[in-house]
């Protein structure tokens, strides 16, 4: 793997599929009731004007580097629900699975880190995604 990641892309209402499903496991993370389906419609722009609007950001319900920034939760051993399902979407998203698969075991429930072993991957990686090394 490098030794960066991709910045968050900037998601808005009409956006589908990868990130905006993360983006929506992290608003339900951070409270707002929202469904998961990957796409940016009226519900999820709602939430993340609301969630901009907490947060001292522009509420403006286009979610760039700010927005990430604000959103991101951090998980470690043990973390469960939607924030870890969120990592797993962004595992799946950039090909991690193979890293996965060579004995390097992160996940094994749907929604809960089972091992801190993120020092396998790289610092950025683990900054991006606020993992405990």
């Amino acid at each position: 793997m490098s030794g960066s990641i991709s910045p968050w892309p900037v998601v808005k209402s009409g956006s589908n599929g990868h990130p905006v499903t993360t983006m929506q496991y992290l608003l339900r993370a951070r409270g707002h009731s929202i469904a998961v389906d990957g796409v940016f419609g009226p519900k999820t722009e709602a939430a993340a004007k609301s969630f901009q609007a907490g947060h001292g950001l522009t509420a403006d319900g286009i979610v760039g580097t700010a927005t990430w920034a604000a959103l991101v939760v951090q998980v470690k051993k043990g973390s469960q629900g939607d924030a870890v399902k969120g990592v797993q979407e962004e595992f799946q998203f950039r090909n991690l699975s193979a890293t996965l698969r060579k004995g390097r075991k992160l996940m094994a429930s749907s929604d809960r880190l089972q091992r801190p072993r993120c020092a396998v991957f790289s610092a950025p990686f683990r900054s991006t995604f606020h993992l405990s090394p």
